[in-house]
This record gives structure tokens, sequence and C-alpha cells, in this order.
């Protein structure tokens, strides 16, 4: 087994008992979203152990062949988007990987959220539709699906039941709104279970969904 990738952990009390793997957007790091922890106000009841993963750093074609880190190449920027399916592969082996880390650290997968902003959340889709565990929720950040015919039927998926959560900005310029707008129609069609919210907002977080995503992770970890 090849080792995992490095990460950074922040642990909210002694002795987790669920987990919250968090994947960062393109030429970001496992520390982007690190800082967040403290303002998700999660209920002192919980012992949640964060995982900030970092992708591997790769060439990417559309930033002119520039290495940085990514969990996958992006070939063309177009609004559909031509994007490396072996690499979006082997970054959802990866957080698979984690996801096995976890459980066995004691972890129970339904106790485990996936939560991705961007390229992150490309990942976080693709790891809930193929995964052989149940989990606890996956939360998708002003992201996309990279391939509508690789989205499975609910019936036929282990988390075709487990709650999604999708958060979009209005008024996001790098990934359009309608490619949340179409992830979330095109799994309601395959019998997903999905909430959507949009909020005022660029290719980035705001206060007031970070409100919203502590009420989301609070539920899902109560």
């Amino acid at each position: 087994m090849s080792a995992l990738l490095p990460f950074v952990t922040v642990e909210t009390n002694e002795s987790p008992d669920s987990a919250i793997i968090w994947l960062h957007g393109l030429g970001s790091d496992g520390h982007d979203f690190e800082s967040l922890v403290p303002s998700l106000s999660l209920s002192p009841t919980l012992s949640v152990r964060f995982i900030f993963p970092h992708a591997p750093k790769r060439p990417v074609a559309v930033n002119g062949g520039m290495e940085m880190r990514a969990w996958y190449d992006i070939y063309e920027m177009t609004l559909e988007r031509k994007v490396d399916m072996g690499n979006i592969e082997e970054s959802r082996l990866q957080v698979e990987a984690l996801i096995e880390d976890q459980i066995n650290k004691g972890i129970a997968a339904n106790r485990i959220v996936l939560a991705g902003f961007s390229q992150g959340g490309v990942i976080a889709y693709q790891t809930a539709f193929q995964t052989n565990h149940k989990l606890a929720g996956v939360l998708a950040l002003s992201t996309y699906l990279a391939s509508g015919d690789g989205v499975p039927l609910a019936e036929d998926c282990q988390n075709g039941a487990t709650p999604m959560m999708i958060h979009h900005g209005s008024q996001d310029p790098i990934v359009s709104p309608s490619l949340g707008i179409k992830a979330r129609d095109l799994l309601i069609e395959k019998g997903f279970s999905v909430d959507y919210e949009v909020y005022p907002m660029p290719h980035s977080v705001c206060p007031e969904q970070v409100v919203d995503i502590s009420s989301w992770l609070n539920e899902r970890l109560a």
C-alpha cells in the first residue's frame, strides 16, 4: 500500500469519534481551511478530527503547465471543462485511503464527512459515488461534477441516501453557478438526497455560509 497523502490534523476534543476530511482547491494546500475550524462553532459535545490533506504537485495545463498542488489536471477552462479523469481516479483512491485510515483508527464510516472546495469538491463527489463506505455526509463547495455520465443511480450507490449539501456563489467567475445547479439537478434526478444553497459571493467562502455549514455539520454529527 502506498503512503498516505500528507495532511494537517485539527481535533476539537480528546478521543475523536467523528472525522471531516476536507479537500482544498487548485493551487492551495491543506492549510487553506484549517483556520476555519474555530469559526464553525461545532457543539462542545462533539469530538471531531479534521483532516486537511495536501494534494500532490503536478503541472496544470490551463496555468501554462505550472506545477502546483492539484487533484487533477485541467486541459481546457471551458464551461464544461476538459479534465484528466485518470488523475481524478488517482486522487479518489488517495482519499479512499484516508477514509480507511480513519476507520482503522476507530472512527466509523458513518461518522465521516467528506467536504471539498472547487477541485476538492469534484474528488469528494467521485469518492462518495464509488466508495463502499456509507458516509455521514458530503459537503460540495463551489464545485461541479467531473462527468455526468459517471454519476450512478442512488439505488446503486452506497451513499445514495447520504445527505449532500451543495453551496455556490452567485458571483463565482471561476466555477459558473450554472455548474452547481447542473450538479444539483442531475443528483436529484438520480435519486440522491441533495440540498442546495446559493450565496452572494465569488469563488470563496462567506460568513453567512460558515454559519450554515456549522448547522449542517452539527446536525450530521450529533
